[in-house]
């Protein structure tokens, strides 16, 4: 497959909590997601670059979306199809993180449409850690296929 604009990349985080697993997403920032939450939810992820290696898109994006580059070795897991036609190549990570310490890069657009005012947001609002029956009530129903693949990979 062509790496083109229309693939993304990202890593799954999750942590073991006793018995059961968590896994870390974030709700992006802007006006599209404002009260948004139930469905909304994702893995931190962006597109590939022209040139750039997919491993290499899923630690950057993950260290410009949350403000921390990720410690150890991330394993692939899955590439899925989002609704929207896009790809995602998910990679899987065992680690931990502060959600309430994230600190989110920014992107500017043009707010309102057509205004000719161009308004900051952070790309990430928040993140949290979910156990995975809650991430899969919280997360983009499109990106359902990335939790079964870190269950089955950890059965």
């Amino acid at each position: 497959m062509a790496r083109t604009a229309k693939v993304s990349a990202g890593i799954l985080l999750y942590r073991r909590a006793g018995a059961e697993i968590e896994v870390l997403l974030i709700l992006p920032g802007g006006p599209f997601w404002r009260g948004r939450d139930r469905g909304a939810w994702m893995i931190p992820k962006g597109g590939v670059e022209e040139g750039e290696e997919i491993a290499a898109c899923a630690l950057r994006e993950f260290e410009e979306e949350l403000g921390t580059r990720p410690q150890g070795e991330i394993r692939p897991l899955c590439r899925i199809r989002q609704a929207g036609g896009k790809w995602v190549e998910a990679f899987a990570l065992e680690g931990d993180l502060d959600a309430e310490a994230i600190v989110s890069n920014e992107f500017s657009m043009e707010c309102p449409p057509k205004s000719g005012e161009f308004q900051s947001f952070p790309e990430v609002d928040r993140a949290a850690w979910f156990s995975l029956a809650n991430a899969r009530e919280q997360i983009l129903p499109s990106q359902l296929p990335i939790l079964d693949a870190l269950e089955a990979k950890l059965a």
